[in-house]
């Protein structure tokens, strides 16, 4: 019996998608205002889905409070109020699409979760823009 459950989480950050290797002229064709050189933000909301057996000592796929706190240290502590660009490794050399920071956030996620757990990260850009990674 395999049970999907999720955590909601929200984080801001600021972002400027650019490629390097392109014209200011080719960026903004491409990237419009979200190539703004002074950066723009997003008040991101995250949905980390697991799917797995239920426990039946627990009753539990997962400890909520555990992936909680997960999200939390591993994610949020590194994201929320960041200029990704500028303050994050992952993003010194990748541009923050919200496809990429989503595959980013399940990377980070999958090493600490194990792996009998499949992993989902939905992230919602806005309110109408959202993006899912499963690992494949």
């Amino acid at each position: 019996m395999k049970v999907s459950v999720y955590r909601k989480e929200h984080f801001n950050a600021a972002h400027r998608l650019h490629n390097p290797d392109w014209s200011d002229e080719q960026n903004l064709a491409v990237f419009g205002k979200c190539n703004n050189p002074h950066f723009h933000g997003h008040n991101y909301e995250l949905v980390v889905k697991l799917r797995g057996e239920v426990d039946p000592r627990t009753g539990y796929v997962f400890d909520m409070k555990v992936l909680s706190d997960l999200i939390k240290e591993h994610v949020l502590r590194k994201l929320d109020h960041k200029n990704l660009n500028l303050d994050t490794d992952e993003f010194k050399e990748l541009n923050p699409t919200a496809e990429n920071i989503a595959v980013v956030i399940w990377n980070i996620l999958r090493e600490k979760i194990d792996r009998k757990f499949e992993l989902t990260i939905r992230l919602y850009e806005t309110e109408r823009n959202f993006v899912e990674y499963d690992g494949n």
